[in-house]
């Protein structure tokens, strides 16, 4: 199980995600509480080991300005946090390096009765592109665009994951905690789990024992994990 701790806005709380087991961590440059400059990011990143993934978080950057970022801080991976758009990925692919991976969003509307039917054609339709692997899907609430610590229907997604195209490698995110995040795995078969605000002491700053506890649970519901020295917390 791929486990990815996001929102860092400093490198002691990065770092520990890292110690702890997290396969990723992010960084936010979209419009956040958590928010953080490419300065700031380059300094979040750079201590990491070269295991760890270090994802930047993007929703109305230019291509431009997120291949910037990219090189600046040091990123192994963009997450679009928009909805799937080709025309906006192809441009985004082109001016990065073939070494950054591209992550898509697709957004879960908890406030409208068609979540389901609109996260699945959207898989069936970026599959078909051929242009991303994975794709994060995230709460809706309200107009906003995750980091609400809001959880979607998991039991009206069972289906959608079942039957999503195998060639995607789907990640779980919105309302994860770690008291929840083995029942959501243990209901969809995410091949990943992204948490932020579920792990926070407060806003921006992250909880030891909480992330432990998260990474814990989320490898251990796939049956992989490993614990290590760090985990004494």
């Amino acid at each position: 199980m791929w486990v990815k701790i996001c929102g860092n806005t400093n490198a002691a709380d990065a770092a520990m995600a890292s110690e702890l087991g997290a396969d990723a961590v992010g960084v936010i440059f979209a419009a956040s509480k958590r928010q953080v400059s490419i300065a700031q990011a380059a300094a979040i990143t750079s201590g990491l080991p070269a295991g760890v993934e270090r994802i930047g978080v993007f929703d109305s950057q230019s291509a431009d300005e997120i291949a910037e970022a990219a090189e600046r801080a040091g990123l192994t991976a963009v997450q679009i946090h928009r909805e799937f758009d080709e025309l906006a990925i192809d441009v985004v692919r082109a001016r990065l390096p073939e070494a950054v991976d591209i992550t898509a969003t697709l957004h879960w509307s908890v406030d409208e009765g068609d979540g389901a039917e609109h996260v699945a054609a959207a898989l069936q339709r970026i599959a078909a592109t051929g242009m991303v692997e994975r794709v994060l899907i995230d709460s809706k609430v309200k107009g906003t665009s995750g980091g609400t610590g809001t959880a979607f229907d998991w039991s009206a997604a069972r289906q959608v994951f079942r039957e999503a195209p195998k060639e995607l490698k789907l990640i779980l995110a919105g309302g994860l905690t770690p008291d929840t995040v083995a029942e959501a795995i243990a209901q969809l078969h995410a091949w990943g789990v992204d948490v932020s605000s579920g792990v926070e002491a407060a806003v921006g700053r992250k909880d030891r024992a909480r992330v432990a506890e998260f990474i814990r649970k989320a490898k251990s519901a796939e049956g992989r994990y490993r614990p290590s020295r760090a985990d004494d917390v």
